[in-house]
Formats: C-alpha cells, structure tokens, sequence
C-alpha cells in the first residue's frame, strides 16, 4: 500500500489518503463507507498496527476501482504533504553508513577514515520537516555550505525495545524518501543537530511504501540531482549497517515507538566530498529518488 497524507484545497485539513491508479483514496471517508473505522491521520492510522493495512488494503482491492461516491479525488488534483507532517520525536539520522561516504567525509569533514563499528545517531527536530514541493531554506547568514544526502528513511510500526535483529523488520510499519540537508560550516564542537536540524533540512515524502511491498530494503536503487546533474547514485545493499540492524541497534537503549523515522544514512556523492567541494544555493534545485518509493523535488529558496 502507498499512502500519502494530502490537502484537496489550501483551506482544508491534512487527510490520509491511500494511493489507488490515478486516484487518493481518503481511507477515513471510505472506511465510512465500508463501516469500518480509519483514522484521518497517518500517525493514527501507524498506531492501529499491521491488521489495518491488511484490512484497507484488501477493501481497496475488492472495490476494482468502483470506490463509494466522495473516497476517491484525482492524485492530480491534490498536494502531498509530509507523510508525517509533524513527528512525535526527533528523527533518528545515522551518518557514515556506506563505506564510500566515510572516505569521503575523512578527507573534507575531519572525520575518522576507519569504518565506524557501530551506528553513528544523530536526530533532526520535528520542525525541519517539510513535504514534496516544499522550498529549502538557505539562510546567508547562518551558512554558506549548504549540502545534499538522498537517504531511504525508515517509519517503525510497533513499538521496539531491545529487540534482536532478527526480529527488527516485524517492527517497521514502511518507508520513504528523505533528503538529509546539512549546513556543512554549522557543525558545532563535532555535534551535529545544528547543522542538520534547520528549518527545511529534512524534506520527507511524497509516500509511504507499507513494508508488505518491500521485503528487503537492502535492495533499492537511490539518487539525487542538483539543477538537473546527478550528484549521487548507489543502492541501499552498500549500507554499513542494514535497517535490520538499526533498528535492533537504536532499540537497545532508546525505545522506538510507532511513527518513529530513522534516515538511514547516504552513499557518496555530497557536495562536502566533491573537488572542488559544491554548495547549494538559492535557485538550485535538488531531486531525490529511491526506486520503488518515490521522488521529491524541492527549490532552493533565500530565507
């Protein structure tokens, strides 16, 4: 299933919607229909657990596209928002996961060259969320290293602590886009919230793949473009450590919860590791795909 939360109108509320064809299914209005109760937010509906997918997902099925009259309005005719339009927690970002970004990031970031042996984790506030389309704030005052990361992100669907590895993929509800932005010249005393945590640093969307529809993730193809030239390009099998391993990582001393999102990390390519080293600026615009999800595009706007 791949669901969206969307507004049919600037004046109206954000809704959860269900992606069928052409079509947004509102799954709160068609599960009116069917009297089956959906909530009308993404959160609410990741809380109901597994059995709410299957269930939408085999009443959207039977309809054959037949769907009760006021569910269904065009994908066209809607704007995507964030999927999670305002997390309840802090992202959990995990820097250094694929072998090629860490050389890179030894020799422009003064980081280790040696191959981290356990996540590196980082968090980006709730309020540097936005959705598909959304402008990327570059403030001139505050930095002039404004960089890239297309990274898979990872939504946890029930509630994980100390789980092993082995058990890790039942806990995640699905998956989506994210662009780690990051204010290279904005690292403060090796932290770095700072620098990733800005206003607009954190573009999510424009769906979330439930993970029924992706049994491994270590197998997905990820890109990003500035202006239109690819910067980055790598496949989520060169991840240092697979999500399956994050999650029973993270989970070991800090509880995951349902609508948690863990941004997995980048491969090489960043604007930081680049000779001469690239920067974004106001005017530029970056697009970012993980096939068999999705992509987002966003300008580069001054702020």
């Amino acid at each position: 299933m791949r669901l969206v939360t969307y507004r049919a109108d600037v004046e109206s509320a954000a809704r959860l919607g269900a992606i069928a064809g052409d079509l947004v299914i509102d799954l709160a209005r068609f599960g009116g229909a069917k009297n089956v109760p959906f909530p009308s937010s993404m959160l609410e509906f990741i809380d109901l657990g597994p059995r709410a997918v299957a269930i939408a997902t085999r009443l959207i099925a039977e309809c054959e596209g037949g769907f009760p009259l006021g569910t269904a309005v065009p994908l066209a005719n809607v704007t995507l928002l964030a999927p999670i339009p305002r997390p309840r927690k802090n992202i959990f970002g995990i820097g250094l996961n694929y072998t090629q970004h860490v050389a890179e990031s030894a020799k422009s970031l003064d980081t280790s060259p040696d191959l981290p042996r356990q996540p590196v984790i980082f968090s980006k506030p709730p309020t540097s969320v936005i959705g598909p389309g959304e402008p990327i704030l570059h403030d001139g005052k505050i930095t002039q290293q404004l960089d890239w990361e297309v990274e898979l992100a990872v939504i946890v669907g029930t509630k994980a602590r100390s789980v092993p590895r082995t058990d890790a993929l039942r806990h995640v509800f699905g998956y989506t886009v994210c662009i780690d932005m990051s204010a290279r010249d904005c690292r403060r005393a090796g932290q770095w919230i700072y620098s990733k945590g800005q206003d607009s640093y954190c573009p999510l969307g424009p769906v979330v793949v439930t993970a029924d529809e992706i049994p491994d993730p270590q197998s997905l193809d990820l890109w990003l473009t500035v202006n239109g030239v690819e910067k980055q390009r790598s496949n989520t099998a060169y991840m240092l450590f697979k999500v399956d391993e994050l999650v029973a990582d993270i989970s070991r001393g800090i509880t995951l919860e349902p609508g948690d999102i863990i941004a997995t990390g980048t491969p090489a390519g960043v604007g930081a590791g680049r000779d001469p080293q690239e920067w974004v600026w106001p005017g530029d615009v970056i697009v970012a795909t993980v096939d068999g999800i999705g992509t987002l595009r966003h300008p580069v706007v001054a702020r």
